[in-house]
């Protein structure tokens, strides 16, 4: 599956310039030109990276990370016409993972875009073999599939396919229920209690669901 790239930029020529070259490389990418649009779209559909502009016309993109920073990890690069030093120290002190000043070569984009997602993708704890069969619908903890409900695959294969990602129990609801308006948000918190359960009897070290209060849900292979 094609890694989702959401990119907030005002400029059509740049914007173009980086969605020819990304797409030519196999990513799938998303464009808007306002960071509330584009705040709008990663709410409702989730990304593996984001591309900021700096000088949006509605905010500036430094605002547009701090806002996604309150809910996700996700990877950012900026791309900004304000090269001084104080802009980047802003950007990485706001939780960006690269800084690219303007004019720039949309292949060196490519390849920063490239190292990003390749660091971006942890590797599973040692011991910890969690493996998604998507033909099968089937997922396996220590090589042996895991007895789970619908509702408990669907939850666990969504919160998966984005390590890291804050879910709202909403967003969870919208992917694992066929009619998530006939049911309560409190139910995802069922169901999440029984998958820990499931997964901590086949290994009692293995957590990787996550907490946010107030929030929702997240995955990691990560220790917290």
């Amino acid at each position: 599956m094609a890694k989702q790239i959401l990119l907030i930029e005002d400029e059509a020529a740049i914007a173009d310039s980086v969605v020819y070259a990304l797409e030519r490389e196999g990513y799938a990418v998303r464009w808007h030109t306002l960071g509330r649009a584009g705040l709008a779209d990663f709410a409702q559909m989730g990304a593996d990276l984001l591309i900021l502009d700096v000088g949006l016309p509605d905010q500036s993109g430094f605002d547009v990370c701090r806002s996604v920073r309150q809910s996700s990890a996700v990877p950012i690069l900026f791309l900004s016409a304000r090269a001084e030093e104080i802009d980047r120290v802003v950007g990485f002190e706001l939780g960006a993972d690269d800084y690219v000043p303007k004019p720039f070569s949309p292949r060196e984009l490519v390849a920063r875009v490239r190292a990003i997602l390749r660091r971006g993708q942890p590797a599973p704890a040692a011991g910890h073999v969690l493996k998604h069969d998507t033909v099968r619908a089937q997922i396996s903890l220590q090589g042996r599939p895991l007895e789970l409900t619908r509702y408990e695959y669907r939850l666990l294969a969504a919160l998966m396919a984005e390590p890291e990602r804050v879910f709202s129990r909403a967003q969870l609801m919208d992917r694992a229920w066929d009619e998530p308006e006939a049911s309560f948000e409190r139910t995802v918190d069922a169901h999440i209690k029984s998958l820990r359960a499931k997964l901590r009897e086949r290994d009692p070290l293995f957590d990787p669901i996550r907490t946010h209060r107030g929030l929702g849900y997240s995955f990691s292979w990560h220790k917290p």
